[in-house]
């Protein structure tokens, strides 16, 4: 017999234990078929045209093979409501899957039965009956059910029945599947390679220490020789790997005990804490997390929450005197000290580089490393050449006859005592000598006619007569200076022209007409 046990994910449907025709394959469930009685056909059944035509399949023989009727048991035995087919399949579907599996053996029986209605009728039939194991109606002569109920009557309240629930099932929505539950892979955790379900890491700690003894064997009898009775060097030297695969494993178990109960996996947990320390007690919890191996947590937490608590109050010490030194007394005072400190901070570092405001478009460049000075750069010839003049610069409507003009307005409007000028907060001689610029090529010089630019009065005529040339104005020029003259100091007063250029951010004629000046002023030297 074809026998097809049908598992479905709904139990409680038609389902139940099928029969089908072993030559046709025709549903013979409910229908009288005839079963082959012969020893050498295991559970073969034909329907009964298949068996009036003598039809037969693999070893069944019609002519010899005695044979039996099976029709439906389709009547009440025991209760009003079950018939003989279905106790037959409740005790059969019992016996495969185990009492207690009501939800597979309703699937074994059929008819929309659900496991609810199985177990009940289990428990009230078998096991409150005053024969256990027997039920009630368990002698074969008592037939006072079937003189009740016909078979007919039995059989139209079945088919109701399920035409009923059949109905009921198709009305009801499905069920939401089950989600599938989490799988014990990495990705499942916030920690990259952990896997929660199986406490382990995709690459644990001497992840290669299985590979020694994965091929190793210890066969019963192996290791003593039966003559000296003493351990063979073999085994001596298997032993010595298992004892250096033992210490790594326990070596490995004793970081993960560290990792779990210093609640080290909980990655989110403890990024939150950092970022709410300050760097200094990032740096002292890392470097006290070496002794967590020899504490447990809540030691831990109290050593480190200490020394947190003793570096806040060395920081507080640490102000206070500062305030004291100031001659600080009060609590206020200190508070706006500190406000005023931080405010200096802040301006100092936006302050660090004040050409920020004449950058273009060009990108910033690293000022390189200045050389020392040699003696022979020292001893050149400047490239600006110097030529002295007496008493101003002739030549009218000249740059020369523009500076020589002004000259004579600050000498005439009393810009000094004694016949001289102050430029810069120095004296200078009103008879100092005064160097003549050649305009540079393609680049009108600048020309003030109406009013004179801010800041003009800080620069000496030379200084006057440079921004003119180059055409920049005396406040970005003075910045310029500025910086030059700080590099220069950290470099003992050499520098490449190439590294001013750098600070100036100029046309590089422009800047090379700048740093010839301060060489030639003797401000910096040739580096």
């Amino acid at each position: 017999m074809g026998v097809i046990r049908k598992k479905t994910a709904r139990p409680g449907t038609e389902g139940g234990v099928k029969c089908v025709c072993d030559v046709c394959s025709v549903d013979i469930t409910s229908t009288v078929h005839i079963r082959c009685a012969h020893e050498a056909c295991n559970d073969y059944d034909l329907c009964v045209p298949c068996f009036t035509d003598g039809a037969s399949s693999h070893n069944h023989d019609p002519p010899t093979h005695p044979y039996l009727v099976i029709e439906q048991h389709s009547v009440p035995i025991f209760t009003e409501d079950w018939g003989a087919d279905e106790e037959m399949l409740l005790l059969e579907g019992a016996g495969l899957y185990g009492l207690g599996s009501w939800a597979d053996i309703a699937d074994h029986i059929g008819g929309f039965r659900t496991k609810d209605e199985v177990r009940d009728h289990y428990i009230k039939t078998y096991i409150e009956s005053s024969k256990f194991p027997l039920p009630e109606r368990a002698s074969p002569h008592d037939t006072s059910l079937q003189e009740v109920i016909s078979r007919e009557e039995f059989q139209s309240r079945k088919k109701r029945r399920i035409e009923e629930r059949k109905e009921a099932a198709k009305s009801v929505q499905p069920a939401t599947p089950k989600t599938k539950p989490t799988a014990s892979v990495p990705s499942c955790h916030e920690i990259q390679g952990y896997m929660p379900g199986r406490r382990e890491f995709e690459v644990e700690y001497a992840n290669d220490a299985e590979d020694a003894v994965q091929h190793m064997q210890f066969d019963p009898g192996d290791g003593i020789n039966p003559r000296t009775g003493e351990l063979e060097p073999d085994m001596e030297l298997k032993l010595t790997v298992m004892d250096i695969y033992n210490s790594r494993l326990t070596a490995r178990v004793e970081r993960k005990k560290i990792m779990f109960e210093h609640h080290l996996l909980e990655y989110k947990k403890n990024t939150g804490l950092e970022k709410k320390r300050t760097k200094e007690e990032r740096d002292l919890i890392n470097k006290c997390k070496p002794y967590a191996r020899m504490m447990n947590h809540a030691d831990y937490e109290e050593w480190t929450q200490g020394l947190l608590q003793e570096h806040s109050l060395r920081q507080a010490i640490a102000q206070l005197q500062e305030w004291r030194q100031m001659g600080l007394a009060e609590l206020k005072s200190g508070e706006k000290y500190e406000s005023e400190k931080q405010q200096r901070v802040q301006r100092a570092q936006t302050s660090n580089n004040p050409l920020d405001r004449l950058q273009t478009s060009r990108g910033n460049k690293a000022t390189p490393p200045v050389e020392a000075a040699s003696t022979t750069a020292m001893l050149t010839s400047p490239e600006l050449v110097y030529r002295p003049m007496r008493g101003g610069v002739n030549g009218g409507g000249s740059i020369g006859g523009l500076f020589a003009s002004q000259q004579v307005k600050e000498e005439n409007g009393g810009g000094g005592g004694g016949g001289g000028e102050h430029v810069n907060g120095t004296s200078t001689p009103s008879q100092q000598q005064t160097m003549q610029m050649p305009p540079l090529p393609n680049i009108q010089p600048l020309l003030f006619r109406d009013e004179l630019p801010a800041d003009w009065h800080l620069l000496t005529r030379d200084e006057q007569q440079l921004c003119s040339t180059i055409r920049v104005q005396p406040k970005p020029y003075l910045v310029i200076k500025e910086q030059v003259l700080k590099e220069a100091m950290k470099t003992g007063g050499a520098m490449k022209k190439k590294a001013v250029k750098e600070i100036c951010r100029l046309d590089p004629n422009k800047a090379s007409r700048v740093f010839e000046f301060f060489v030639n002023s003797g401000w910096i030297s040739k580096g």
